[in-house]
């Protein structure tokens, strides 16, 4: 794609619309997706390449690794309650903002972590007591069912 690029839904980068030629030499950004129509958001993180071995043709060739641009542009998150809200309500009720750009797959993921947490993903919950955050994990590691309490709960606790 050329500078005068257009996708659809695009990122948005400090105000404007992010390009592929906006990439530079970074390697990965930490994004946030907001949904109009309920109010929820995701935080996550995307690389801009992709390493992958090329398909086997003559087996006597050794196989190295070919790095190409990963899918970026049409990502929205790897949450499955996420991907059911962009089929039930369509791509463009949703706004897709990167936070910041990352020179490292390190620095990426590490950004990320840091926001997840920051952004008290597991524990943010709306006033319906849904969860504020589509996000149902960190790092595997830790889970919104072991820290998220509903209003229910937060009102017989007290």
């Amino acid at each position: 794609m050329e500078e005068n690029e257009t996708y659809k839904n695009p990122w948005q980068y400090q105000g404007r619309d992010f390009v592929g030629s906006d990439i530079g030499d970074n390697y990965g950004f930490v994004y946030l997706i907001t949904c109009d129509q309920t109010g929820r958001r995701y935080i996550g993180r995307k690389y801009f390449y992709q390493k992958r071995k090329p398909r086997a043709g003559n087996k006597n060739v050794r196989r190295r690794r070919v790095t190409s641009e990963s899918n970026w542009r049409n990502y929205y998150g790897s949450c499955p309650e996420l991907s059911e809200d962009v089929k039930r309500y369509g791509h463009s009720a949703f706004v897709r903002e990167i936070l910041s750009l990352h020179k490292t797959p390190g620095k990426t993921n590490y950004e990320e972590t840091k926001q997840l947490f920051i952004n008290n993903v597991l524990t943010e919950s709306k006033e319906d007591g849904i969860p504020a955050w589509y996000n149902s994990n960190v790092l595997g590691r830790y889970y919104r069912k072991d820290y998220f309490e509903t209003v229910e709960e937060v009102n017989t606790s007290t």
